[in-house]
């Protein structure tokens, strides 16, 4: 398989991004879309004309954020739903009050290097959100979907995925010492697996799904570590690191393309290693044979 490249770069804009794309009579949800990158990427996918859904824990910001986005965009189709990817109660009944098509699912809602918890099932609480929650999504979205024919998944990782396969004899951490980066790490080697299986499962049905490392973007991701680490000449501003999510969901590059992982607009390289500076995507987190695993798995979790 040739391996992507677009015109945009790590430099690059949501807004530019989309410039020239036409998405009227679309629709998008974009979880985790009241901070940090989740309010470009959605203010992006309104500059398209597409209908958009922020699907938030904190309704109330998501109320501003919504009309931000109106008073931005002109777009007046933006809407607020609650979603709680940790609360196994909040995801059906987000699904229920959906009707209809489902043209984009951005899967960007996240924590990162949280102290060890777990939901009242035992799940190890990072997986449980930033894996889980998003595989109930998706899976309970499923038809509608499909209803398009050519829907597509955005599944928000990074480059921590270098950090920790999914341990799949020890994922909830009963036997392993808790480290939060390792916690980490495995959940978004999960996001990367679920595109890949995503894909391959439902490549039929017209829905494909890629996963992204966004960057180093200072937000409130980072405040269980009390802020940003990288440096200042690797940082993106929110605007820049919404931009590869936003090119995975509306680009005519993308159309038909799917089980892949970008970095900064364009299709990363496959190492044998983690680098020093964490370039590229790992092997394990691209493996069919590991997506199939977790897929599986996770059934088994929310059965």
């Amino acid at each position: 398989m040739a391996q992507i490249t677009t015109p945009f770069g790590r430099h690059s804009t949501a807004a530019e991004v989309v410039e020239g794309i036409d998405l009227s009579g679309k629709r998008a949800i974009v979880t985790g879309a009241a901070s940090g990158i989740g309010i470009e990427t959605a203010r992006a996918l309104a500059r398209t004309g597409a209908e958009v859904t922020l699907a938030v824990r904190n309704t109330d910001a998501g109320m501003q954020t919504a009309a931000d986005i109106t008073a931005t965009t002109g777009n007046q189709n933006i809407h607020v739903a609650p979603l709680d990817l940790s609360d196994r109660d909040l995801i059906p009944s987000f699904i229920a009050t959906w009707d209809g098509p489902l043209h984009i699912l951005i899967n960007n809602a996240g924590v990162m290097a949280s102290p060890e918890q777990h939901t009242p099932e035992g799940w190890e609480m990072q997986f449980a959100t930033n894996h889980l929650g998003h595989f109930a999504l998706a899976l309970g979205l499923h038809d509608a979907l499909a209803a398009d024919g050519a829907a597509r998944i955005v599944s928000v990782s990074s480059s921590a995925h270098m950090l920790s396969p999914v341990v799949f004899d020890d994922i909830h951490f009963a036997f392993r010492h808790y480290d939060p980066w390792l916690a980490y790490g495995q959940s978004k080697t999960a996001n990367v697996l679920f595109a890949v299986g995503a894909t391959a499962r439902w490549f039929r049905d017209g829905i494909t799904a890629n996963a992204l490392m966004p960057g180093a973007i200072p937000t409130n991701l980072q405040r269980y570590i009390g802020g940003i680490l990288s440096p200042p000449e690797l940082q993106k501003t929110p605007e820049q690191g919404a931009a590869t999510s936003v090119l995975l969901a509306t680009s005519p590059l993308l159309e038909g393309i799917g089980g892949r992982y970008f970095v900064d607009c364009n299709e990363a390289a496959i190492v044998t290693q983690r680098t020093e500076d964490y370039s590229g995507v790992a092997p394990y987190a691209l493996n069919p044979d590991n997506a199939f695993r977790l897929w599986e798995e996770s059934l088994r979790l929310l059965a």
